[in-house]
């Protein structure tokens, strides 16, 4: 393996253990931000750390790989809603051209919602900081295990 990939791996592994602490600051606790808090929730804040570290890297394929491969795929943004995998792929690489244009991306996830261990629901905060300018939203995820794997089978990002 080379020194590079190495690097990036274990990269992806320290922020992947930060990931779930970037939480906001709370002045009162409420039991709905704690909902799922589990082994499934923990996956995919790590899987989120390794698609916000990809899409930093410049990466758009690897952050993609967390996205349901199939044309059933649900994303729903400023055009409203859009099907398939490969358009989401498309669509990603036509508005973030550049490593420039994709800045730096930060995802801070507000609340995570596991049910049954085969499905889970977040919604969060994304940043995307770039020098001339910032962009910003919110999204709510909608998470499914397919063959042992969690995957993004709807996105709405505003």
């Amino acid at each position: 393996m080379k020194i590079r990939q190495i690097f990036f791996y274990a990269l992806v592994l320290i922020l992947s253990l930060a990931a779930c602490t970037n939480t906001p600051e709370k002045k009162e606790e409420k039991p709905s931000q704690h909902a799922g808090v589990n082994n499934d929730s923990l996956a995919i804040c790590e899987l989120m750390k390794a698609q916000q570290t990809a899409w930093n890297f410049g990466d758009i394929d690897a952050f993609m790989k967390t996205y349901w491969q199939s044309d059933s795929l649900q994303f729903v943004g400023k055009s409203g809603l859009k099907l398939g995998w490969n358009t989401t792929l498309e669509n990603y690489k036509k508005s973030y051209p550049t490593k420039e244009a994709m800045g730096r991306l930060q995802f801070n996830n507000l609340h995570i919602e596991t049910i049954d261990g085969q499905a889970a629901y977040v919604i969060g905060k994304w940043q995307v900081f770039r020098v001339a300018d910032t962009l910003g939203g919110h999204y709510s995820l909608f998470w499914r295990k397919i063959q042992s794997k969690w995957v993004i089978v709807s996105d709405h990002t505003s």
